[in-house]
């Protein structure tokens, strides 16, 4: 029997329902057949702080090394300490604790490199907090391509993709986090096909779909309508998708957004890369808002996250669930198996 995969999970925002659904999430495992070994790599005080307060009665393990976590048995939660500046309040985030935040995704990707734990998967932070304490990245996903460049020795920094990966639908935002108003200069021939080349070739590999099929959705209404309702798709996105034809991906597009998700719709494609932010997380977390899964593609390790924010209006209230932090490991474990 193969030994049961360590997926690194950080800390998150320690004032919102990271630690809650942790602890949930490691009770939900533990004992289970198989199951994956989860590394918190968190503040113990936080933890026994957390459990204390809900009635989690988890069983908590302090370790030095993301080995010592492997050989332990499983029904304690293996955590390698990040410790804060102050103790944190459910609710009330505090930019002080922002390094420790940060260390714990740093920590992940640096044992990611040296092999000590076959996938990260990251609690929510509060990007705002991060910031005010002279954060420099707009996100995870940005943040989380410099660490890979700077962890595993690449040469360039790779392009991350983010995608949303549910059961009835998976979203590609050829864009980030940008205002709206900066979008349609940062669509580009070249950002969408780098991006459809990651996609169809993480859909082939650690997805397993043999031929992924892609859909391109327009920026403006109605696709542009010819060039009536705006020009972006008849000067980028179509020469883009007849690139990414030419170089043998199933790229359909641009087609008129709005009428992408539907059910009829969603079933001839695997993957529909759309302009902005927003146009790909709404539909899918419309959906499935608790099983959809924030996964990071064009990096050299597994990333997933739950797709929900740090909710501060319930943490530590008890009401938090789990389940998006159990599809975050259990999509994470399966991508790290056929990574292997």
């Amino acid at each position: 029997m193969s030994e049961a995969p360590l997926l690194a999970v950080t800390m998150g925002e320690p004032a919102g329902i990271g630690p809650e659904i942790a602890l949930k999430a490691h009770l939900a495992l533990a004992g289970r057949p198989a199951a994956p070994r989860l590394l918190w790599l968190a503040d113990p005080d936080l933890a026994a702080a957390t459990a204390k307060r809900l009635g989690i009665g988890a069983q908590l393990l302090v370790v030095r090394s993301a080995d010592e976590a492997r050989r332990a048995d499983g029904r304690a939660l293996a955590i390698l300490p990040h410790l804060l500046a102050r103790a944190s309040e459910p609710g009330r985030p505090d930019p002080a604790n922002a390094p420790a935040v940060v260390a714990a995704i740093e920590t992940g990707v640096a044992l990611l490199a040296r092999g000590a734990a076959d996938a990260l998967v990251t609690n929510p932070i509060a990007k705002s907090v991060l910031a005010a304490a002279g954060f420099a990245y707009s996100g995870h996903t940005e943040f989380l391509a410099a660490l890979a460049q700077r962890h595993f020795a690449l040469a360039e920094e790779p392009t991350p993709v983010m995608m949303l990966a549910g059961p009835r639908l998976r979203t590609v935002p050829l864009t980030l986090h940008l205002p709206l108003s900066e979008v349609p200069a940062a669509l580009t021939e070249e950002r969408i096909l780098e991006v459809a080349r990651i996609v169809a070739r993480s859909l082939a590999g650690e997805f397993g779909i043999a031929r992924p099929r892609l859909v391109l959705g327009g920026l403006n209404p109605h696709a542009g309508e010819d060039g009536r309702l705006g020009t972006e798709e008849e000067r980028v996105l179509r020469p883009a998708a007849q690139k990414a034809r030419a170089e043998g991906i199933d790229l359909k597009g641009p087609l008129a957004a709005d009428s992408l998700f539907h059910e009829g719709a969603r079933g001839g494609y695997d993957a529909a890369l759309l302009p902005s932010h927003d146009q790909a997380l709404i539909p899918v977390k419309t959906l499935d808002f608790e099983d959809t899964v924030n996964v990071t593609l064009g990096l050299p390790f597994v990333r997933t996250s739950p797709d929900h924010g740090t909710a501060f209006d319930i943490a530590g209230t008890g009401r938090a669930s789990e389940r998006g932090l159990l599809a975050a490991i259990a999509l994470a474990e399966r991508l790290a198996a056929r990574r292997r």
